[in-house]
């Protein structure tokens, strides 16, 4: 590009490390030496530093802007116009921003128990802790690389290649912001989606069922404390949890209503729980024919009989009639140990793994 005498520039750029100049600053072109690509400009701010166009120096042609012609509200107009494209282009790159930091982090190019770095990465945006949002992606910049990347996101942005440098010192500033903002508000919310989806045992986001938004009524994944155990970080999780629908409260507990596959799930888990209890005691030394009365001693005994749950604590209790019937209602529905179990909501980011169908979020 060839420069002409009396033509304005602004600065891009200047390796010159003893100047005063800063990218934005304008100036008057007194010549344009082609042979060794040298612009020897006049800048308003009195200095006559000389472009070398070769070594890296970079100026941008200046078109002055006459006053708008629609008065005050066009110009707010077109302000808040160039304002919505910074921020529509700082919400893209900060949902780039962060798939490139997940696949490192919860992706493909991730090491370990990705699903345990999701659910440290979601509890950390949830608790505000800033060793974790101190890690996650954000739009950061110092120095002269503000004037500089300020004109090539705003070019991209507004398709204008020399209205950076007509904006004042407070709107350079007010864009920046705007971009930075949506950026940084864009990578941290989309980190959250998908850690919600590395974290959940099925693959889909979970997040509407968490057990604070859990009303009678809805939706939830529920658990007790005996499906709890220590993570690899010391953290909770739980081994299993079942879906239901929340029909009441019973001394501060859940009572939730399920579908028979839940049901029989929640049988089965209680068997397993049974077993692994015999056998714990069996590596004691408990006599054979002391283990099914030191069982059913320590744990309700769940069958099905048809379409009926049979409970069984006689043993529990010591009373001869503690055996209950438990019968689906109209809908085939069950309540397990409603009012008899410490039934909690729980987070179903938590769980090993979920038995039941799952809402969609507009379902729940």
């Amino acid at each position: 590009m060839t420069y002409q005498p009396g033509q304005r520039v602004a600065l891009v750029h200047t390796s010159d490390p003893y100047t005063q100049l800063r990218p934005g600053d304008t100036g008057t072109v007194r010549r344009h030496d082609q042979q060794q690509n040298i612009v020897e400009v006049t800048w308003d701010s009195g200095s006559s530093l000389s472009m070398c166009l070769d070594a890296g120096d970079r100026i941008q042609p200046v078109t002055t802007t006459p006053p708008p012609t629609g008065g005050p509200v066009d110009e707010a107009t077109g302000w808040a116009t160039a304002l919505r494209r910074m921020r529509a282009a700082g919400t893209e790159a900060g949902h780039t921003a962060a798939e490139w930091w997940a696949q490192d982090t919860i992706g493909a190019r991730a090491s370990g128990d990705t699903r345990l770095a999701a659910r440290r990465v979601l509890a950390g945006i949830e608790d505000g802790d800033p060793a974790v949002l101190d890690a996650l992606p954000r739009f950061t910049l110092a120095g002269e690389a503000v004037d500089t990347a300020g004109w090539e996101l705003f070019t991209n942005a507004a398709g204008d290649s020399t209205g950076w440098f007509g904006l004042r010192i407070q709107q350079r500033d007010e864009a920046m912001g705007v971009y930075r903002d949506a950026f940084d508000i864009a990578a941290t919310a989309r980190i959250a989606d998908l850690c919600h989806l590395a974290a959940s045992p099925t693959g889909t986001d979970v997040s509407h069922l968490h057990p604070d938004r859990v009303r009678v009524g809805d939706v939830g994944v529920f658990s007790g404390d005996w499906a709890r155990a220590a993570d690899l970080d010391g953290s909770d999780r739980i081994e299993v949890g079942f879906v239901g629908i929340l029909i009441e409260h019973w001394n501060g507990w859940a009572v939730f209503s399920c579908t028979r596959q839940v049901a029989e799930a929640i049988v089965a888990d209680q068997q397993r729980h049974r077993d692994q209890y015999r056998d714990s005691l069996q590596e004691t030394g408990v006599p054979a024919d002391e283990l099914d009365r030191r069982v059913d001693a320590a744990l309700a005994n769940l069958s099905f009989d048809g379409y009926v749950i049979i409970a069984d604590q006689r043993a529990m209790s010591d009373d001869p009639d503690a055996i209950e019937r438990i019968t689906p209602d109209g809908d085939g529905r069950y309540v397990v140990m409603g009012r008899n179990w410490r039934w909690e909501p729980v987070d179903p980011y938590a769980c090993d793994r979920i038995v039941g169908d799952l809402p969609a979020p507009d379902q729940a």
